[in-house]
C-alpha cells in the first residue's frame, strides 16, 4: 500500500508543480502543422494554399491577402482543414487579380498567430525588353547577339540561325542563359540572320531577326591588342541559383580569357565551370562566393593582357539567430522579447500581437531588436510573434505573455480631467483610489500625443500629497491623452481612464522657406511648402509676401489666403536682384518674417540658354541636405552642365560645384545644425548660363540624449569595402540590432587617407545598406565610415575601414623613348613611364620590326617589367630601318603605343670606325637616331665621380707602398743592375730578378685560382708593376680592355703600325726600334680593329628576352657612361697589343699578353706621373715607353 500512495503523491506533485509553466516552457496551444508556400499557376487553373493550424478547440482559420481579408465566395473559399482553394486563377488588373502575398490567421482562447507569406504569381511572359541587333563583323573575329525578357517563371532561352534552332553550346558557339549568343572565330558560313525565342509555361516569344554580315580579313593581319567587348556585370543571386558572369574578348592572336578573385581567394573548382570560351558560371551558390570576380584576357605568349571586374552579391532568406520566449509577469510589471535574424539584405524585424502589428505607444517600445512592455495590463495577456522578412522571404518565431493578476495592490485613480491652460499648458487633476488609498505613496502622470502612430509617451513622477499637477512643455494647436498610475510599497494600481485634450493656437513659429524661379526676363515664380504642425503652432489663415528690388526701399507687399503655396510676379525688370520675404499668419496674429532672398531676374535675350530647373531640397539629418532637380517640362535648349551655389545665411556665396548634365541630385554634407542656407541651381550650354533657381532650407537640429531621454542608436556594424575598379568602392554594412517604425538612412564619409582638406571629404545619403561610392581616384587609398539616422537622431561613427581602388589602365604612352644603336648589330631602347599620376604600371611592350616586316605586319615582340626602362634589340640586320614603339601595362589593362621611332641600321661600316659615329653625324639631330650629348649637368657629374674614384686609388695604393718598403728598395736595387748590363748579362740578371721579385710577392695562390666576379683578379702588383707567378700564353696592355677574343693566326711583321683613336680616349703611345723575330706577333697589328673580335650582347634568348636587368636612368649622362662601356667602346680602341714589359723585368717573351681585370686596369690607369724605364741590350725587341711615377 505505501508504493502505491507513494506513486499517488509523486504524480499529484508532478500536476501541482507543471501545470501552472506547462504554457510558458513547453507552449503548444496553437501552431502551424501546415503554411502555405510560393506558387506560380497558369491563368483560369486551380490551385491550393495549405494551412493546417493544431491547438487546443474551437480554432478559427481566415486568410489574408496583402494584409486585407480575402473575402469568400463560389470561386474562392476554405476547405475543411483551413487551405484556401482558388478554382480559376484571375489575372485581371487592380485588386481583382488573384496575385499577391497571402498568409494564413489562426485564433483561439489564447490568441491568433500569423503563418509566413507565401507569393501566388500567374505565370506570364512579357514582350522583349532587349532586341538582337544586327552587326558587321570580319572574318576570325568575334560576334555576339542578345536579348531579353521578362518572365514568371524564369524562361529558357534559344537561338535559330535561319530559322534552324542553334545547338546550345559548340566549338565556336555558346547560348548562355542570361540570353547572350557568342561566336568565336566567326566564319563566312555564320552570315545570316539570327533570332532569340524565350519559352516558358505560360508562352513562347521570338524576338526580331539580326543580320551577321562576315566581311573579309584583311592581309597581312596585324596584332592587336586584348580588348574585352562584353565583360562581366555587378550581379545579386539569391542562395542555391546559378550566377553567370560574362566574359567576351577580342584580339589578334585570339587572347585567352582566365579568371580570379580579387580578395585572392581561390575560386571554388567545385561548384565553378567555364562555359563557352570564357564565360563563368557558378552552380548552387552559397554565401563564401560572393566578392569580386576579375576577368583577364591576355594574347598567348605574351603579358598583354585586360581586366574587367563584377561583384558578385549573395542573397539570402532571413533565419532566426534568437527566439522570443515565452513569459510570466505580474500586473504593471515590465515584459521583454528578444529577437534577432540575418540574412542579405539584412532582415526587417516586425512584431505582431495576436496576428496584429505592434506600434510603439510609449508603454510599448521597440529597440534593439527587442520588444520591451512596461506597465503590464491585463490586456497584454496574448501570443506574440516575431517576423523577419526581406525580399527573399520571412521567418516567424512566437511567444506568449501570460499576465499574473494580484488583489493586493490598489484600485485606479477616479475622475480624472484636463483643462487647457495655454497654447503649451495642460492641467490634469484627479481623485485618490477608491480602495487602499491611504497606502499610496506616489503618482505616476502619463501623457502623449493623440494622434499618429509610434508617437513617444512621457512620465512624470510626484508625490502623493497632491492630485494636480500642469504640464506645460506641450505643441500648440495638438491633440494630447493623459492617465495615471497610483503606487503602493506592494505594486502599482491599474492605469486610469485615458482622457483627451488639446492646447491652443499661437503665432507661428517661423516662416515657409521661399523657392524662386523664373519664367521669363520679367517675372519670378515664388513658391513654399506649408509649415508642419510644429511650426504652424495652429491652422495657417494667411501669408504676407513682400518684395523690392535690391536697389530701392519701397517694398511691396501682397497678401495670400493660408491655402495657396506660390504666387507670380509680373512686370517686373530683366536683370535685376530683387529681394524677397513671407511671413505666416494664423487666427492668433502674424509671425516672424523669413529673412530678404534674393533672386536675378533673366537678361531681355533671344538667345535660347536652359530654363531654371525645378529644385527640391530635402533635409536628410541636422548637418546634410539633399538637393534634387529635374530640367523643366518645357526646356528645350541643350545642356552641357550644372552650376550649385549654396551658402549660409548673412554669408558670403561660396564657389559653385559643377555638376555633370546627367546628374539629377547631390548631397551637401558638413554643414551646421539649426542654421537657414541659401541654394541657387542654375544648368548651362554653350551660350551661357540659364535661368537660375533658388531656395531656402533650414538644417534641423541635432537631438541629443538629454533631449529624447533614450540612448542613440548604435552605429552600423561589419562595415565591408571592396574595390570594384579604378574609380569605385562598393560597401556593405549591417544595420544594428534595434527595432523601429521609423525611416532609417545612412551617411557614408569617403576621403583619401592622409587628407588634410576637411572641405574635399565626401558625404553620401543612402537609405540602402549596400553603397557603390563612384568617382574616386584610381591607385588610392580611402577611407571610410557610416553612421545612421534615426528620427534626427544620429548614431556615433562606425570604425574606420580602409580600401584602395584599382589602378587605372595606362591612357599615356611612355614618354621619351629613344633608340640607340650601340653595335652593328644591337640597339638600346630606353623610355621614361607615362606622364600620369595614381597608375602603376607592371610592364612594358616593346614592338619592333624591319620595314619589310613592318608592311607584313609581323612585329617581334619584348616585355619589361614596370621598374625597367630600357631593353636590348638584338640581332639587326644591316641596312635596315627598324621600326620601334613602347607601350605601358597594368593589371587593368593595356596603355597606348607611342609615336613610332625608326632607327637605321648602317651597311658600310669600316674597319677603323664606330658604327654610332659613321650615323651620328647624319641623323645627330634626328630623335629616332638614338644619338645623346653630353650637357654641362652630366659633365660636372662625371668629372667629380671620377675624382672621388681617383682619390679612394691613391689612398690604398699609398698603404700598399708603406707596408712593402723595405721590399720595394731591393727590387730597385736590382732592377738597376739588371739594365746597366750586357744583352747576355741582362738575360741572366732579369731572370734572377723574376726569381727575387716572385719570392718577395709570390701570391698566395695558385694557377687555377680566380677572385670572384666583382673585381677581383689574379694580378698582384708592387710599386715597379705587376708581378705575374703563373706563365699565361695570352698578355694585354694594361690601359685597354680585356673583352677582345684571341685571335689564333700568326700577325705578320711590320716596321711601323698605326691605329685611330678618338678624342678623350686613354691610349698608349710606343716606338718598334728594330724589327721583331718572324715568330712573334707585331704591336701594331693586335691594335687593329677586328670586327669578328667585338663580342655582342652575352644574353640573347630570342625577341621576348633580352640580357638587361635592373633599372635603367634617363640621364643623358648615363646614356653617355654606357657607350662608353666595354661593349660599346670603338673597336679600334678595344684592341689588344701582343706585346708589352713589365717593370720588374726585361722585354723578353713579347708574345704573351696581360690577363688582366677590370679592377686592375682603372687602378693602373689612375696612378698619376708613374714612370717606369726599359733598357735593353739587344736593339731587336721592341721598348714599350709608358709614363708611370715613382712609387717613393
Amino acid at each position: 500500500m505505501a508504493p502505491v500512495k507513494r506513486k499517488l503523491y509523486q504524480r499529484l506533485l508532478f500536476l501541482v508543480v507543471f501545470l501552472p509553466i506547462s504554457g510558458v516552457l513547453c507552449f503548444s496551444e496553437l501552431f502551424f502543422i501546415k503554411e502555405p508556400h510560393d506558387v506560380t499557376v497558369m491563368r483560369r487553373d486551380a490551385v491550393i494554399l495549405d494551412c493546417q493550424a493544431h491547438g487546443e478547440s474551437p480554432i478559427d482559420v481566415r486568410w489574408l491577402k496583402n494584409g486585407v481579408k480575402v473575402v469568400e465566395n463560389e470561386r474562392v473559399y476554405l476547405l475543411s482543414n483551413g487551405s484556401l482553394y482558388i478554382s480559376e486563377v484571375e489575372s485581371r488588373r487592380g485588386d481583382k487579380s488573384d496575385e499577391g502575398l497571402y498568409q494564413c490567421l489562426a485564433q483561439n482562447k489564447y490568441g491568433a498567430i500569423l503563418s509566413q507569406k507565401a507569393r501566388l504569381t500567374i505565370a506570364s511572359i512579357s514582350s522583349f525588353a532587349i532586341q538582337p541587333t544586327s552587326i558587321v563583323v570580319t572574318q576570325g573575329s568575334v560576334a555576339r547577339f542578345s536579348c531579353k525578357i521578362s518572365a514568371h517563371p524564369p524562361p529558357i532561352i534559344t537561338w535559330e540561325f535561319n530559322r534552324v534552332t542553334l545547338p546550345l553550346a559548340t566549338e565556336r558557339i555558346t547560348v548562355l542563359p542570361s540570353g547572350v549568343l557568342q561566336i568565336i572565330g566567326v566564319q563566312r558560313a555564320d552570315a545570316g540572320n539570327y533570332r532569340c525565342i524565350s519559352t516558358n509555361i505560360a508562352s513562347r516569344r521570338r524576338s526580331t531577326e539580326a543580320t551577321l554580315t562576315v566581311t573579309p580579313a584583311p592581309s597581312p593581319q596585324l596584332p592587336q591588342r586584348p580588348r574585352i567587348i562584353s565583360g562581366p556585370q555587378n550581379i545579386s543571386v539569391s542562395l542555391h541559383q546559378n550566377a553567370i558572369l560574362e566574359c567576351m574578348a577580342t584580339g589578334n592572336p585570339r587572347p585567352i580569357i582566365s579568371w580570379s578573385r580579387a580578395d585572392s581567394k581561390s575560386i571554388d573548382v567545385y561548384n565553378t565551370k567555364v562555359l563557352g570560351n570564357g564565360n563563368l558560371i557558378i552552380t548552387d551558390i552559397k554565401p563564401q562566393h560572393g566578392g569580386v570576380y576579375m576577368c583577364r584576357a591576355t594574347t598567348p605568349g605574351t603579358r598583354n593582357y585586360t581586366v574587367a571586374s563584377a561583384n558578385v552579391t549573395v542573397l539570402a532568406p532571413p533565419s532566426l539567430v534568437e527566439w522570443p520566449e515565452s513569459l510570466t509577469r505580474p500586473r504593471a510589471g515590465t515584459a521583454r522579447f528578444v529577437c534577432q535574424a540575418e540574412g542579405v539584405p539584412t532582415p526587417q524585424i516586425t512584431w505582431f500581437k495576436n496576428g496584429e502589428k505592434v506600434h510603439s505607444n510609449g508603454r510599448i517600445k521597440m529597440y534593439n531588436s527587442k520588444l520591451v512592455i512596461n506597465q503590464i495590463i491585463p490586456e497584454d495577456d496574448a501570443i506574440y510573434q516575431c517576423q523577419a522578412e526581406n525580399e527573399q522571404g520571412s521567418v516567424l518565431s512566437l511567444a506568449r505573455l501570460i499576465v499574473v493578476m494580484s488583489e493586493d495592490r490598489p484600485s485606479a485613480p477616479r475622475n480624472i480631467r484636463a483643462d487647457t491652460v495655454s497654447s503649451s499648458a495642460i492641467l490634469l487633476a484627479w481623485e485618490r483610489p477608491l480602495y487602499n488609498s491611504d497606502k499610496v505613496i506616489a503618482y505616476s502622470v502619463h501623457y502623449m500625443k493623440a494622434e499618429g502612430l509610434n508617437n513617444e509617451e512621457y512620465q512624470v513622477v510626484i508625490g502623493n500629497d497632491t492630485t494636480r499637477y500642469i504640464i506645460d512643455d506641450l505643441e500648440p494647436a495638438r491633440n494630447y491623452t493623459f492617465y495615471v498610475v497610483a503606487y503602493m510599497p506592494m505594486g502599482a494600481s491599474r492605469m486610469s481612464d485615458n482622457v483627451f485634450q488639446h492646447t491652443l493656437e499661437d503665432v507661428p513659429l517661423r516662416a515657409p522657406e521661399l523657392s524662386l524661379t523664373s519664367n521669363s526676363p520679367v517675372d519670378i515664380q515664388v513658391s513654399w511648402q506649408p509649415l508642419p504642425d510644429k511650426l504652424s503652432r495652429g491652422r495657417v489663415s494667411a501669408y504676407r509676401l513682400s518684395y523690392r528690388t535690391s536697389a530701392e526701399n519701397a517694398v511691396s507687399q501682397v497678401e495670400l489666403p493660408g491655402e495657396k503655396t506660390q504666387h507670380l510676379l509680373e512686370n517686373l525688370k530683366p536683370d535685376t536682384i530683387y529681394l524677397l520675404r513671407i511671413a505666416a499668419a494664423t487666427t492668433i496674429g502674424w509671425g516672424e518674417q523669413s529673412a530678404w532672398t534674393s533672386h536675378r531676374t533673366p537678361k531681355a535675350s533671344s538667345a535660347r540658354v536652359p530654363l531654371a530647373p525645378e529644385l527640391h531640397l530635402e533635409p536628410l539629418n541636422c548637418t546634410t541636405i539633399l538637393v534634387r532637380w529635374q530640367l523643366a517640362a518645357r526646356n528645350s535648349a541643350s545642356v552641357q552642365g550644372y552650376r550649385l551655389f549654396y551658402h549660409e545665411e548673412s554669408q558670403s556665396e561660396n564657389a559653385p560645384v559643377q555638376l555633370r548634365a546627367s546628374d539629377n541630385r547631390h548631397t551637401i554634407g558638413g554643414l551646421d545644425p539649426r542654421k537657414k542656407y541659401h541654394v541657387k541651381l542654375l544648368a548651362y550650354n554653350f551660350i551661357g548660363d540659364g535661368y537660375q533657381a533658388d531656395q531656402t532650407i533650414s538644417t534641423p537640429g541635432c537631438v541629443s540624449v538629454r533631449d529624447r531621454l533614450v540612448p542613440p542608436p548604435p552605429p552600423p556594424h561589419n562595415l565591408y569595402a571592396k574595390t570594384n575598379s579604378s574609380t569605385a568602392v562598393l560597401l556593405y554594412w549591417s544595420r544594428p540590432a534595434f527595432t523601429s517604425s521609423h525611416a532609417v538612412n545612412y551617411t557614408v564619409r569617403c576621403n583619401p587617407v592622409g587628407l588634410q582638406n576637411a572641405s574635399l571629404v565626401l558625404y553620401l545619403q543612402t537609405g540602402e545598406q549596400s553603397l557603390l561610392v563612384r568617382d574616386l581616384e584610381p591607385n588610392t587609398k580611402y577611407e571610410f565610415a557610416i553612421r545612421l539616422h534615426l528620427d534626427q537622431l544620429p548614431s556615433p561613427w562606425s570604425p574606420v575601414v580602409y580600401q584602395t581602388t584599382f589602378p587605372d589602365a595606362p591612357t599615356l604612352p611612355p614618354s621619351n623613348v629613344k633608340v640607340t644603336l650601340i653595335e652593328e648589330d644591337t640597339a638600346l631602347v630606353s623610355w621614361k613611364p607615362p606622364d600620369e599620376s595614381n597608375i602603376a604600371v607592371t610592364h612594358y611592350t616593346i614592338l619592333y620590326a624591319s620595314r619589310h616586316a613592318w608592311i607584313a605586319g609581323e612585329w617581334q615582340v619584348l616585355q619589361r617589367e614596370g621598374s625597367i626602362t630600357m631593353a636590348l634589340l638584338e640581332n639587326l640586320k644591316p641596312g635596315q630601318i627598324y621600326f620601334v614603339k613602347v607601350s605601358a601595362s597594368n593589371k587593368m589593362g593595356d596603355g597606348p603605343f607611342c609615336h613610332t621611332v625608326e632607327l637605321t641600321v648602317r651597311a658600310d661600316l669600316s674597319s677603323g670606325q664606330d658604327p654610332r659615329l659613321s650615323r651620328g653625324s647624319t641623323h645627330s639631330t634626328a630623335f629616332s637616331d638614338g644619338f645623346y650629348h653630353l650637357d654641362q649637368k652630366s659633365m660636372t657629374g662625371i668629372t667629380v665621380g671620377v675624382c672621388i674614384a681617383l682619390i679612394c686609388i691613391i689612398i690604398c695604393a699609398f698603404v700598399i707602398v708603406c707596408r712593402g718598403k723595405n721590399r720595394k728598395f731591393s727590387a730597385v736595387k736590382t732592377y738597376r743592375e739588371g739594365v746597366s748590363t750586357s744583352a747576355l748579362a741582362a738575360g741572366h740578371l732579369v731572370s734572377e730578378g723574376q726569381a727575387e721579385n716572385a719570392d718577395v710577392t709570390v701570391p698566395m695562390m695558385n694557377q687555377s685560382h680566380f677572385i670572384d666576379t666583382k673585381g677581383g683578379t689574379n694580378l698582384i702588383i708592387n710599386c715597379l708593376g705587376p708581378v705575374h707567378p703563373n706563365t699565361e700564353k695570352k698578355e694585354k696592355w694594361f690601359s685597354f680592355s680585356s673583352n677582345v677574343k684571341k685571335d689564333s693566326k700568326a700577325v705578320q711583321n711590320k716596321k711601323h703600325g698605326s691605329t685611330s683613336y678618338q678624342l678623350s680616349s686613354t691610349v698608349l703611345t710606343f716606338e718598334e726600334e728594330l724589327s721583331m723575330s718572324p715568330d712573334q706577333p707585331n704591336t701594331m697589328q693586335a691594335l687593329i680593329w677586328r670586327p669578328g673580335d667585338t663580342e655582342g650582347s652575352s644574353n640573347s634568348e630570342g625577341s621576348h628576352e633580352t640580357g638587361d636587368s635592373g633599372r635603367y636612368s634617363h640621364d643623358e649622362t648615363e646614356m653617355t657612361n654606357l657607350s662608353s662601356g666595354a661593349s660599346s667602346r670603338p673597336p679600334s680602341l678595344s684592341a689588344e697589343d701582343s706585346s708589352g714589359s713589365d717593370c720588374g723585368s726585361s722585354a723578353e717573351e713579347p708574345g704573351k699578353l696581360l690577363e688582366e681585370s677590370q679592377t686592375d686596369r682603372k687602378l693602373m690607369e689612375s696612378v698619376e706621373s708613374c714612370h717606369c724605364e726599359v733598357e735593353g741590350s739587344s736593339q731587336s725587341e721592341p721598348s714599350l715607353q709608358v709614363c708611370v711615377s715613382e712609387c717613393v
